[in-house]
């Protein structure tokens, strides 16, 4: 079979061909935790409930174009204020290509602190965006008001993401700064509130006052990752455009109905997530009496930390040997050199990770 190369250098942009692709590693057997998902599974009779649910299908026929129903839903039980627009996607990603899509092309940017979620520079990229990052304060993580508030008035960004938990760094800024960064942004400033749940702390209710705010929720980390489902709210005029480039049906009718049900039996979710947020104070504190460990605190449902001498490979390759998978984060950003996360799991496998961990580390 002849070889594409010379047309796909002819035919791809070199934007394209200069990325990767985002990698998700295959857990195979092995503990996962590391991708801060909700660890529990659904009780077996909530289970037997959905089955009836989702039996009453037809996937012969398209779903609700719009979701309707589903967005009803997501405003009364989450939190989403009636008078917001309110977008749908196939998971956050979706809706931050959505995003690109909208506004994105030549000179126009995103700004972002970093290290932060991959897909805000991913997405960029495709969608044609200079991207720009404001490194984040090696000590603790925090944002530096001054160098991102300077960043803003120099490049003017389009757009501006702020992940209130951080992902991978666990922490949330500073509500005055980001105040003034909303105060002062000439574009739209995202809110990511992916780990909300965990940190109780949320920027929708601003929504109405503030015509540039965007808050961007998934359902990913109450239990439902497997369902893909990202919600963004904002101003009803700004998503009437964004509409304009979501694609018809983007919402299939099996995660429609699952999410509904979910919604149904929500403090189910609700009482998992406090127990995450039990497990990962007794996670935290049980890492930072390991020796040699740097422990960062998480209002997420992941710990970040760093190991001494260059050895987080090896603890990763070591702990992925003991059967345990956790996320290697050396390598993917200079403030992050030789740190791991791990996900807050069930008390179980919480246990069976310190165990190994303590093993490779004495190893």
């Amino acid at each position: 079979m002849a070889e594409p190369s010379g047309t796909i250098e002819r035919l791809v942009r070199p934007a394209i061909r200069g990325m990767r692709a985002y990698h998700v590693a295959d857990p195979g057997r092995l503990i996962k935790l590391d991708a801060m998902e909700n660890p529990y599974p659904w009780p077996p009779s909530l289970v037997t409930e959905w089955l009836k649910a989702v039996g009453a299908a037809q996937p012969n026929r398209y779903p609700d174009a719009s979701a309707g129903a589903l967005k009803k839903r997501l405003c009364r039980e989450l939190g989403v204020p009636e008078q917001a627009g309110l977008i749908l996607g196939n998971g956050s990603d979706e809706l931050i290509q959505l995003l690109g899509m909208a506004l994105g092309g030549e000179g126009r940017s995103v700004l972002s602190p970093g290290p932060s979620f991959a897909m805000y520079r991913i997405i960029a990229g495709f969608t044609g965006m200079a991207y720009h990052e404001v490194p984040l304060r090696g000590v603790d993580f925090s944002l530096d008001g001054d160098a991102f508030l300077a960043a803003i008035a120099e490049h003017q960004p389009t757009l501006i993401y702020l992940a209130y938990p951080n992902n991978p760094t666990g922490n949330r800024f500073d509500a005055a700064l980001i105040d003034q960064i909303l105060d002062v942004a000439p574009g739209v400033v995202v809110l990511d509130e992916a780990y909300h749940a965990f940190c109780g702390a949320s920027y929708m209710d601003q929504l109405i006052r503030r015509p540039n705010l965007m808050v961007m929720r998934t359902v990913s980390k109450m239990g439902l990752a497997g369902l893909r489902l990202g919600y963004m709210a904002t101003h009803p005029d700004w998503a009437v455009e964004l509409e304009k480039c979501r694609l018809p049906y983007n919402v299939n009718v099996l995660t429609q109905i699952s999410a509904s049900f979910a919604l149904d039996h929500v403090a189910v979710f609700n009482e998992q997530t406090a127990c995450i947020r039990r497990d990962r104070e007794v996670l935290h504190k049980a890492l930072v009496g390991v020796k040699g460990l740097q422990v960062w605190p998480s209002e997420a449902n992941f710990i970040t930390f760093r190991v001494s001498g260059g050895g987080a490979g090896v603890i990763h390759r070591g702990l992925m040997e003991q059967g345990v998978l956790i996320k290697n984060l050396d390598g993917s950003h200079p403030l992050l050199k030789d740190c791991l996360r791990v996900t807050v799991g069930t008390p179980q496998e919480n246990e069976r990770f310190l165990e190994a961990l303590e093993g490779v580390l004495a190893g």
